[in-house]
């Protein structure tokens, strides 16, 4: 059977991460710093390494069964893609941001205006959807710098930290759309098997990213209250201790679902808390 292709930046925002993401899925694989595809040792499996722009094109048309990229870069090409999970990084915003100092207040304020964007399709759904006619200007990169160049009144780009906006003397002014890093299929391969199992892997490593291992020492007495603060994936470990009447309780939780409880289990006498991170969760 021939091995199945995966599409992955080859460099940028989510390079990084894609690549830990498969190689904490067991994937083993070298080389791709320096090369354009790479095999995957133990599992039939081939990684592509593109520009984030071509990967949508690229699984839409069959070259590549598998993706990873931004929803921001999916909507924009307007692939013809499945979207099989999504991988909870990559995180960002796509936002209208205008000069600092401008009198923009709403959004009919931008009537009649030039906008600078690297993702006029996104921009032009958002501003037909609002009844809005502006001038958008499409450029490549360095969009942030058009409206002190006098090249547009506002842009519409990427917004992660707002640290780049604010260093060119813009502000957020309205939100279009969240984006993230998305796995995406060719129609009809999802029920591959070899596609399930990968699948399968990515799951159980982005719930172990979401959980914690938890162990504290509670007296009996105030075990059941600690109990239904921690019921674990289904209920929680009880180890008897040496010293009488205390034992030690082992759980699987969530981190937010943790920190949301900690003064709780404290509260019910829990003590000598251990919060350990968790490599896989397999369901």
């Amino acid at each position: 059977m021939n091995n199945l292709k995966i599409a992955i930046q080859k460099s940028g925002r989510l390079n990084e991460k894609s690549v830990q993401l498969l190689k904490n899925c067991g994937l083993a694989f070298e080389n791709y710093k320096s090369s354009l595809i790479t095999t995957v040792a133990n599992f039939p499996l081939e990684i592509l390494f593109l520009r984030d722009d071509d990967i949508p094109e690229y699984v839409q048309d069959g070259i590549a069964d598998l993706g990873i990229v931004g929803e921001n870069i999916i909507v924009e090409t307007e692939a013809n893609v499945r979207y099989l999970q999504r991988l909870g990084f990559g995180k960002c915003g796509l936002k209208i941001a205008v000069p600092t100092h401008s009198e923009f207040k709403e959004l009919a304020d931008l009537n009649g205006k030039a906008i600078a964007t690297s993702y006029p399709t996104i921009l032009k759904k958002f501003l037909d959807e609002n009844n809005l006619s502006t001038d958008i200007r499409t450029i490549s990169g360095s969009v942030e710098i058009s409206p002190a160049l006098e090249l547009s009144d506002a842009i519409f780009d990427i917004v992660s930290t707002g640290g780049t906006l604010r260093s060119n003397g813009l502000k957020p002014f309205a939100d279009v759309m969240t984006s993230e890093a998305i796995l995406i299929s060719k129609n009809g391969i999802d029920g591959n098997p070899v596609v399930r199992e990968l699948i399968q892997r990515i799951q159980s490593v982005l719930r172990a990213a979401e959980t914690k291992y938890v162990v504290l020492n509670v007296e009996r007495s105030n075990l059941d209250e600690i109990i239904a603060l921690l019921p674990g994936v289904k209920s929680p470990t009880i180890v008897p201790l040496a010293e009488e009447n205390w034992v030690a309780v082992h759980t699987v939780i969530s981190e937010q679902d943790f920190w949301d409880k900690i003064n709780k289990l404290k509260a019910a006498g829990a003590q000598g808390i251990v919060v350990m991170p968790v490599e896989k969760v397999i369901m």
